[in-house]
Order: C-alpha cells, then structure tokens, then sequence
C-alpha cells in the first residue's frame, strides 16, 4: 500500500520544480522588463500594461507576482539595494579600521562609489542609476518612501564615518560632502555616452576601474580639502 503513496508524492515533486523554476523565470524577466521601462520612462511615465508586453507575460502575472506597479518598483530596490548596501557596510568596516586620515577618507569614498560603479560595468546597464537618478528628483518620491527606506539607513553610516575621520568638520560640510558623491556617482551610472564624447573617447564609465581611480581621486581629495569659511552673524 505504501508504493503508490510513494510515487504519488513524486508526481508531486516532478509536476511542482517545474512549476517553481518557471514561476523563478517569469517574476525575473517581469523585473528585467520592469527596471528599463522604469529608467527610460520614470515611475509615472509607465503602465503595467507596457512592463507586460515587454516582458511578454500576461498582466495579472505582475499584479499575482508583486500586487501593483508600486510593489513591482520597490522589487527593484529589494533586488538592487541589499548588494549595494552589503558591499557599503564591508568597506565602511575596512576604513574604520585604518589609522590614516587621508587614507581612511578614500576608503570612505571607496565603499560609497564603488559598488555602484561596479553593478554598471557588470551588466552593462545604466537602468538602475536612472531610476536612482529620477527617484531622488521626484517630489512624489517622498510619498513613495523608496530612498529612505532602502538607502538612508547606510547613508547615516556613512556620515558618521566621515566625521569621525574628520571631527574638525562641521555636519553642513559632511552632509554636503556626501550629497555631492552621490551626484558624482549617480550622474556617471547613468551616463549614456556624453562624457565619452566630450573626452573623444578618452573617459569611458564602462571601464570600471579607471573611472573609479579618477572619481575617488576627485572625491577624495574634494573632500579632505575644500573648506567653507563660517559664515558671520551679518551674512
């Protein structure tokens, strides 16, 4: 009596890893589909409609994969973020542990710019930095919330670390250090070209590691010394 139960049991197995792995398949090509329709065209600028027929799947697949256009956006951030992030906290570690200012400052520089600049030369694809570029330029992100919960958290971390390699400087300076790595790191992820044209094909953000060795110089440097001079009760 026990051998039907058995091959019954495998039936089951057999009919549902099929079943998984096509369902692994489709909810990947949907978030393929869904990351450049959302960096070509911006959050509001597409419908599920147009996610489906370039991932060719039927729409009530997105809605049963991710419950709406706004749960399939933050899948995105849910499959982007944490390697980003991971990479982030590792190289922030690293420079804590380094006794050298100046040093530390570029290992700083390093864990921000880094990870970024890697995911872009490794696949080839700058949807990611233009969602990123367009989410921290929408008003309406603020209501969507995708920044702040996926990136402020490292964002405090990596503030704090600035400023205690460099306690002389004031939050306005650290705060605004970082604002501007991360408009260096986002305008350059999503660079479709221009900065190799200006340069006649000298600067290239696909060659990962010679536009990191510029970009962290720059930042570095930028950073340990620009000063702003405090401003007087009159100004």
């Amino acid at each position: 009596m026990s051998r039907p139960k058995k091959n019954q049991q495998e039936h089951v197995v057999i009919s549902v890893e099929p079943t998984q792995r096509n369902a692994a398949h489709t909810r990947a090509r949907i978030l393929e589909a869904a990351e450049a329709e959302f960096g070509d065209h911006g959050f509001d600028g597409v419908s599920v409609r147009q996610i489906a027929l370039r991932a060719e799947v039927p729409v009530a697949l997105i809605n049963y994969h991710f419950g709406s256009k706004e749960g399939l956006y933050r899948a995105i951030f849910d499959m982007r973020a944490p390697m980003i992030v991971d990479q982030r906290l590792a190289g922030l570690r690293l420079a804590e542990m380094e006794p050298d200012r100046q040093r530390k400052v570029e290992m700083i520089v390093k864990a921000v710019l880094v990870p970024n600049l890697h995911m872009r030369s490794a696949e080839r694809s700058s949807s990611y930095a233009r969602i990123l570029a367009r989410e921290v330029s929408d008003p309406k992100s603020l209501d969507r919330k995708v920044i702040e919960d996926y990136l402020d958290p490292v964002a405090y971390k990596v503030m704090d670390a600035l400023h205690r390699a460099m306690p002389d400087r004031s939050i306005e300076e650290i705060n605004w250090g970082y604002q501007a790595m991360l408009g260096v790191m986002v305008f350059t992820m999503a660079d479709m070209g221009r900065i190799s044209r200006l340069s006649g094909g000298r600067c290239d953000p696909e060659d990962e590691m010679a536009t990191a060795n510029h970009l962290v110089a720059i930042m570095t440097a930028a950073l340990l010394h620009a000063r702003v001079s405090p401003s007087s009760p009159n100004e």
